[in-house]
């Protein structure tokens, strides 16, 4: 059988652009002539927004039904990472009988400031409480057989011009309190995935920041 590594060299340049551009919003391309399936994906983290039809980035389009769970605000003030593992064990069986291979989430970015957007689907402003609740979401999620996708790395906390907005923080601060979730839910439960944030970190975007993705997460 041959190795990762040797199959990746198989790949063309524009087999490999494939791989991450997707075949549409939800899903990736399936390289068939490399024995690489599609996979899909939905958005989450309290239930699924499974979208059958044309996707979107807002969930304006219509959804398949779905549980909604409470949010990531009210089940952190449980302080009981086992029914949260419960919770995540219920999304996954909803994940598999709709064939979702990954749900993206649980985003555990700190509580930082009462106005961000995204509050309601962070867990906490305590980095061991959100890291701690976001590893037992995974564990249950990935019990089932579905992918959790972490997010998002690093320093978002909050919504308006996050596409534009610079995270300035210190290294203390950055590894003490914002990457300290991550630390932990890494560690503890190894998501298959982590989505990298929207926004830059001191000046360099997280899609390009190499100390985060390669020196840190990898």
């Amino acid at each position: 059988m041959q190795s990762l590594e040797d199959q990746l060299q198989q790949l063309s340049p524009e087999d490999l652009i494939k791989l991450t551009s997707g075949a549409d919003f939800w899903r990736s391309a399936a390289l068939p002539k490399h024995q690489i399936p599609s996979f899909r994906m939905s958005d989450g983290p309290n239930g699924l927004r499974y979208q059958a039809g044309e996707g979107d980035a807002l969930g304006i389009n219509e959804s398949v039904i779905s549980t909604c769970f409470p949010t990531a605000s009210a089940v952190a003030c449980t302080w009981d990472p086992q029914l949260i593992s419960e919770m995540g064990q219920a999304i996954g069986l909803e994940a598999r009988s709709l064939k979702v291979d990954m749900v993206l989430g649980p985003g555990i970015n700190i509580k930082r400031n009462p106005l961000c957007g995204r509050n309601f689907e962070y867990f906490s402003e305590d980095p061991y409480l959100a890291g701690t609740i976001g590893a037992a979401w995974i564990k249950g999620l990935q019990s089932q057989g579905v992918a959790a996708c972490l997010k998002h790395f690093a320093g978002n906390n909050q919504e308006n011009d996050r596409l534009l907005s610079d995270s300035l923080i210190d290294p203390i601060a950055l590894h003490e309190l914002y990457l300290e979730a991550f630390r932990i839910a890494v560690q503890t439960a190894q998501p298959e995935g982590i989505m990298c944030s929207y926004n830059k970190i001191n000046g360099t975007y997280a899609s390009d920041n190499a100390y985060l993705l390669t020196d840190v997460l990898r």
